[in-house]
């Protein structure tokens, strides 16, 4: 039997998911390339994420990677991966500390010591996974479409 051409299905490959992975052996200097990591990522998200998504979840890998430099000795791993449906963007820094990340208690006279209540309340979900020789800290920040 012959088949027009044309009338074949087709099987549409479906996007890889936009995922990043960075380990600096310095904490310090993975901040700035964090956040850019972060824009350069949902740079790529159609429909784009608002400009306050980029910004909320750009200030969660800060403060997570800031976390990891003033607390944490050695190499720090980022890892970035867009949900499916391009809904939230899931943020895991892993670091060598066993030392559970602390929520100090509100300060407002406090130079500091905040980044966790920032991460908690711009996240969706946040939690701790406790590694042989360390931790993994994810937060899951929403994004929500651009009007284009």
């Amino acid at each position: 039997m012959d088949i027009p051409f044309g009338t074949h299905t087709r099987t549409q490959a479906r996007p890889a998911p936009l995922r990043y992975s960075r380990t600096w052996d310095d904490a310090v200097a993975g901040i700035g390339d964090a956040r850019d990591a972060v824009a350069a990522l949902l740079a790529r998200v159609r429909p784009a994420p608002t400009r306050r998504s980029v910004q909320d979840a750009r200030l969660v890998v800060s403060e997570l990677v800031t976390n990891v430099a003033k607390h944490a000795p050695g190499p720090c791993t980022l890892s970035l991966e867009l949900l499916p449906g391009a809904g939230a963007l899931r943020i895991t820094v892993s670091d060598t500390s066993t030392d559970p990340p602390l929520r100090r208690p509100p300060d407002p006279r406090r130079v500091g010591g905040h980044g966790l209540h920032l991460v908690a309340m711009l996240s969706r979900a946040l939690e701790v996974t406790w590694l042989p020789h360390g931790k993994r800290v994810t937060a899951t920040v929403p994004l929500t479409a651009g009007q284009g």
